[in-house]
This record gives C-alpha cells, structure tokens and sequence, in this order.
C-alpha cells in the first residue's frame, strides 16, 4: 500500500520536527557541505528560512508546509510526477525541494523549481534518505555557523563542535557514538576526505573493513590518542581518540592526518577535544529524547536507594504501590572493546522493554544493565520475567555476538522496595559467575543455596575470638605443601562420605581417597564421626571456595 505524504523523523516516521527559528538554507549547506548538499539553484537567495522536512511519496499531493523541506523519494527529476510535485511545494510556500539525480538531467527540475519560487537541492543517489534526514536535524540543531573556539558552540550542537575540532586539531574530523554512527563531521574547504571518510559521512556509519575490529579495539582500550598508519595509499593516515565521562564510553572522535597533515600538537589538541565533546555528546543524548534520559537516571538513583519510593514515582511517573520486578544483565565474559557492549546491550533491553509495558524502563549503572518491569501478582508473572529475560538475551546473542547472564529479583510491593529487589538481582547475579554450571537466566529461587551461603561470607568470622581450628590449619597447610586435603574432604563431604562418587569427580582411585581422609583425621585432630563437626567443617570448607 503506498504511504501518505508526512512529516519526517526518520523516513519511516510520523511527526514533524520544529526547527530552531532561524535556520536558513545557507546554514544548512555549510554544515552538510558539499559532499552531501548541492544546491542548483535558490530563487528567494540561501538566506530563506527552513523548516521542517516532510517525506513525500509522488502518488500523493505535496501538504501544506509553509518554509517546509520536501524530501522526493523515489521520483527522478525528468519526471512530470517529480516536476508537478515541485510546483506543488512552490505552491504550498515549502522552502527547498530535494532530489536524487538517478543519472537524470536536472534542467527541467530546475527550470521549475525557479519559476516556483522555490530551492532546488540534489543529495547522492547511493545515500540513503533517512540518513540525509537525520543530518538535516542534527545540522539544523546547531545553533550557528563553525565556530574555532569551544566556548561560542552551543551545548550539544555537533556540527559546529566537529568544525572547531577540525580547526583546533589541522585534520577532518568525524564524531561517532560508541556503535560507529556518525552523529557529526567537519566541513572546513582545505582539509581533504579519503573515501573511507566520504562512504561514512555518506551512510552515516563507518565502512565495514578487516581492521576495523582492531582499531576501535586500540582506541576505546587506550587512555590518550591512538595514531594508525593505513598502507593504502588512496586512504589517509588517522589519529583517534574515546570519548569518555569517568568510566561511561560516549563515543570516539577521528582525525585525518592527510592534506594538510597534522601538527605536532595534535595529539594534545584531539585529547583536550575529547573532553569539550564528552559534555557536548551528553547534552546531545538527554536533548534527542529528555523525557528517557531523565527517567533512566531516576532509576539509576532509585536502585541505588538514593532517592525514597514516593520521589521516584514522581520522577519516573508510576504510582509508588506499582508492583515491579528488577531484572539484571552482565556479559558472561570480558567484551573485547569495553563500552560497545554495554551500549548495545541497553539499546536492546530498552526495545523489549517498550514492548513489555508502557512504564517499564531500563538504565545502566556499576557496569550493569537494569531493568524494572511492572508486573502482576498472578501465578504466571515469574514466568513471564523469565520469558521476557529468554527473547533478551536471543536477541543480544543474535544481534551483538554477547552471551548474557541474566538475574531476576524478587517482586517488590511498593517503589520503595525496588532497592532490596536490586541487591536480590546483584546477589543472584554473582552466583551465576561463581559457577560453571549455573544457568543463563536465573531467579533467587534457583540458586537460594549459593545465595545462602555468599552471605554468610559477607558477614564475616564469628563474633567470638576463636584459635584457628582444623580448616583453617588444612587450609593452610595446602598452602604451604602443596597438598589437596582441603579439596578433597570437601568433595568427600559433598559426597555424604561416599568414596566411590568423589573419588571419580577428583580422578583419583577410591582407596587413594580413603586414605587421604583417614590422614586428614590424624593429622588435624578431626573426628568426622560428629555430625556437628561435619557440618561445621563443611561449611568453613565452601565459604573458603566461594570467597576464594
């Protein structure tokens, strides 16, 4: 069925943007340059004023958009159907047109967007037009022309920042979120692109190459800018550098080092820009979607227990008796560009959890990724989380090639309960690591014993001043004969006393365990006969291996 003409937020959305007063055409072709923008002609002068882009589809009349941005998809500019529509938005008092050539021949096209009155504008056929539309609103944010000093950028204003990046540093720049998109890049006339740059600016994502695990590795692994040499003589060399607020990876900053090269100061230049832009990325983040940004930091001090239950309901706008359940994700191994994960990993959680309920929210804090579902007090709601923990990590491990482990806190009555529910999920979330056999998903039902038993080393030694007794004499006698008792009456005792089974999971012969036990009982004055003493020296036996 083909689409209505409608406003545009990408090309598949359905709300008008509000440009900031003041925006002209003149404006927008300095900061998307000419790699992307060329304007053939503008009857009513570049200084007109722009407004919001409107996505049309040629089967359908153009809308009235009075200092509207038509974006026609799909048409050729030869065409009556793409010509008609350019009359049509003259009409309806639009600003700028704007086409993709196609191999066509744009006289016509322009003939009549001049007799219309209005800008006719051509963008490269191999971009895409959600990613043109994405940079006209990200360029039009901006909040004046390059600037060369940090201090005169408006906060968050990214094309701008790339500008005076580019001219504090001597090379093209491009900025990137933690993912490789490119939110903004310089357009200063003497600094030249390689196709690398031009394919990134023109896709809005860095090219997909060999070495491109490798770099970001490099990068986001180092604590000042990283230099690489490209032995392809048709790409220029390249220096880089992570984008950081304390340990939280915003994104990454890269300068070409081609014509002109870099200057020695470089290095210090884009290091000094990566902090000013650090500030700019977080504006930029909680600017895109306010309302998300300071809902997930609501969270975040709710989980914490930094704010009551009746502040965060009005922080994140749910009743304070809503009953809801923390769910906790960890990468089950160290990922290999830290920081990449982490965010792919809460742009996923956050998905499922606009699927999964209107007031359900995700956050990331201490390294972890949360998320707090409403949910109900039925039989089946565990089940639900368990399910809604399952697609989570299907889609991580499909999507991001991370494996998850995924904790599941108990059900809290109230907002005020959620901090309890979270230490639950840290706890569940610890005992998964500690065990090679855990399961993937898990709630505090599952593993109640290892829970039991990590807080019982959480609270220390008894509170009566005792000698060391027989484990600890075991233990240390281990240590310093390189012996195995310790290990081997634990696998006893967790066998009940039986040789056979224990003996098989140590891969020793049973007599030889028998032995060692009988030794073990000489040598430390234990009498395992007491079932008192084994359950005693039991226990001492698995708090050592689990705080071990």
């Amino acid at each position: 069925m083909p689409s209505t003409s409608r406003p545009s937020s990408q090309v598949t959305g359905s709300t008008a943007r509000d440009e900031p007063a003041g925006t002209t055409l003149r404006r927008l072709r300095e900061h998307l340059g000419p790699l992307v923008l060329q304007v053939e002609c503008a009857p009513q002068s570049e200084d007109v004023l722009i407004g919001r882009q409107v996505v049309h589809d040629l089967c359908e009349p153009v809308p009235g958009q009075a200092d509207g941005v038509l974006l026609v998809v799909g048409g050729s500019p030869e065409r009556e159907d793409c010509l008609d529509a350019i009359r049509q938005a003259g009409a309806a008092r639009y600003s700028a047109v704007v086409v993709k050539t196609r191999g066509g021949d744009l006289a016509a096209a322009t003939a009549v967007a001049g007799a219309a009155g209005v800008a006719l504008l051509v963008i490269p056929d191999d971009m895409p037009w959600r990613h043109f539309d994405a940079l006209v609103t990200a360029a039009t944010s901006a909040s004046g022309p390059a600037q060369d000093t940090y201090t005169s950028i408006g906060m968050g204003d990214l094309f701008p920042l790339a500008n005076a990046i580019a001219y504090q540093v001597g090379g093209a720049i491009t900025i990137e979120d933690p993912l490789g998109h490119v939110l903004a890049y310089s357009n200063l006339p003497h600094q030249e692109i390689d196709e690398i740059r031009r394919q990134g600016i023109l896709g809005r994502q860095t090219p997909d190459r060999p070495t491109n695990l490798d770099e970001y590795h490099r990068v986001i692994r180092a604590d000042r800018p990283v230099r690489f040499d490209i032995p392809d003589t048709k790409h220029v060399d390249r220096l880089a550098v992570a984008v950081r607020a304390g340990p939280q990876l915003l994104g990454l900053l890269w300068a070409l080092d081609g014509n002109p090269p870099l200057g020695e100061g470089a290095e210090t230049a884009l290091e000094e820009a990566a902090k000013v832009t650090a500030l700019h990325l977080l504006r930029a983040r909680s600017h895109r979607d306010p309302d998300r940004w300071s809902r997930g930091e609501a969270l975040a001090s709710l989980l914490d227990g930094a704010v009551s239950g009746r502040t965060a309901a009005a922080q994140l706008g749910i009743a304070e008796d809503t009953t809801s359940t923390v769910v906790a994700f960890a990468q089950a191994a160290p990922e290999e560009m830290p920081g990449l994960g982490g965010a792919r990993i809460v742009d996923l959680v956050g998905l499922y959890c606009e699927a999964w309920h209107p007031q359900a929210l995700c956050t990331t804090t201490g390294g972890l990724v949360y998320a707090l579902l409403p949910t109900r007090t039925d039989a089946g709601a565990e089940r639900r989380v368990v399910k809604f923990a399952e697609n989570v990590v299907s889609t991580v491990q499909r999507s991001a090639g991370l494996a998850l482990r995924v904790a599941i806190g108990v059900p809290a009555a109230r907002l005020g309960e959620v901090p309890a529910g979270r230490r639950i999920a840290d706890r569940v979330l610890r005992a998964l690591a500690g065990s090679a056999q855990a399961p993937t998903i898990a709630t505090v039902t599952d593993v109640r014993s290892r829970v039991t038993l990590m807080e019982l080393t959480e609270r220390g030694a008894p509170s009566v001043d005792l000698p060391p007794g027989p484990v600890q004499r075991i233990i240390e006698h281990d240590a310093q004969h390189s012996t195995t008792y310790a290990q081997s009456l634990l696998a006893y005792l967790d066998a009940f006393g039986e040789a056979i089974p224990a003996a098989a999971r140590l891969a020793v012969h049973e007599n030889t365990l028998r032995y060692r036990v009988r030794r073990i009982q000489e040598l430390f004055d234990l009498d395992l006969d007491d079932p008192d003493t084994r359950l005693v020296v039991w226990l001492q036996l698995r708090l050592h291996q689990i705080s071990g």
